[in-house]
């Protein structure tokens, strides 16, 4: 397995009780699946991939506690503070159209309708309410709501997502 070609579906933020349990920042649609006993998840630990199997999991405010397999106390749980859980792409769950994944939304161009560039997508901000495209516009992130309304067309074969924003929009949207 290549690692750099597997999907992110959380990231482990710290330990949680004194039994192996830690909280994840899911990155998944599907968490009742990806954290659900018996699912694996694969780790970065010093350059090998590593299978960890889920013993528990639950959602708890946004947030996912997760026991591994064989990750029974608080010193165990820490060695995973801050590691990224992923999955091979193929597990992936088929989406309805109009939905995509966060990670087919990175690095696609973002143009007006009428051609001209926005710029590209860095990273998608899901904990908004309404999901937030964070675009690098020339070292300026301008952020662009993922709504039907500004975002007209989203090719992520072409790597392409075409918007027409209200007047004002990109440049109040703009963080220096």
């Amino acid at each position: 397995m290549d690692w750099a070609s597997m999907v992110r579906v959380g990231r482990v933020t710290r330990p949680w009780g004194n039994r192996g349990q830690v909280t994840v920042a899911p990155d998944t649609d599907f968490g009742d699946t990806r954290f659900s006993p018996g699912a694996e998840i694969f780790v970065d630990r010093a350059g090998e991939i590593v299978p960890l199997t889920v013993a528990e999991g639950r959602e708890q405010q946004g947030w996912w506690v997760v026991r591994f397999q064989g990750v029974d106390s608080i010193d165990a749980a820490e060695m995973f503070r801050g590691a990224e859980l992923k999955v091979p792409a193929d597990t992936l769950h088929p989406l309805e159209s109009g939905r995509f994944y966060v990670h087919d939304l990175l690095g696609c161009d973002v143009r007006r309708t009428d051609g001209s560039s926005v710029g590209r997508v860095e990273r998608v901000d899901l904990a908004t309410g309404v999901p937030q495209l964070a675009v690098d516009a020339g070292g300026e992130e301008v952020l662009v709501p993922l709504v039907d309304a500004i975002c007209r067309r989203i090719d992520v074969a072409e790597k392409v997502i075409e918007i027409d924003p209200p007047e004002g929009l990109i440049e109040l949207n703009r963080k220096r």
